[in-house]
Order: structure tokens, then sequence, then C-alpha cells
């Protein structure tokens, strides 16, 4: 075999490109940033630890609601429905369990 026919190793051969390429390719970078940017948004939204800050924060914030002079009105009120909403539910869930122990 002669040297002509023998081909350079891929490391050195330059890759082809057009402007129309490089501009994808910087598009595909951008997408890929902002997907990434997103997939962590979603982590930290979705993380229990977080979620369960965040539910004991909105408890907190309702139950100052209820119990404060110095809240709206509006406000007042529909904490306290709120509270009292998930109070029945839970003896409403309570009695449930005991009329079903009951039975069985």
């Amino acid at each position: 075999m002669s040297d002509e026919s023998v081909q350079k190793p891929a490391s050195t051969q330059k890759p082809f490109s057009t402007p129309e390429m490089v501009a994808l390719e910087a598009e595909l970078a951008v997408t890929r940033a902002q997907l990434a940017s997103t997939v962590d948004e979603l982590v930290a939204r979705l993380d229990p630890r977080a979620q369960a800050g965040r539910a004991v924060a909105s408890v907190g914030h309702l139950w100052s609601d209820a119990t404060s002079s110095d809240a709206a009105p509006d406000a007042r009120k529909k904490a306290i429905a709120l509270i009292g909403g998930a109070v029945a539910g839970v003896a409403a869930l309570l009695a449930l369990m005991v009329a079903a122990r009951r039975k069985g």
C-alpha cells in the first residue's frame, strides 16, 4: 500500500462545519442549559424536605391568620374555615375507622 491510500487518524482531521451547523450547535447549547435549569428547578420543587417546609410554613401562616386580630377579615374567615374543615375531616376519618373496627 502506498502512503496516499492510508487515511489520517481521526484526531488530525478537521471536522467539517458550516455557519448553519455552528448556529445549530450554539442553539443546542442554549437549549441544553435551559433544560438543565428547568430540571434543577423541578428537583428543588419536588424535594420532600422542601415540600414539608413549605407545608409547615403554610400551616403556620394559616394559623396566624386564624388567631391574629391583625389579620384581614377575609383572610381570617378563610383560615378559620380551612382549619375547621380539616378538623371535621380528621374527625370523620377517625369515626369511620372506629366504626370499621367495631364491625370487623
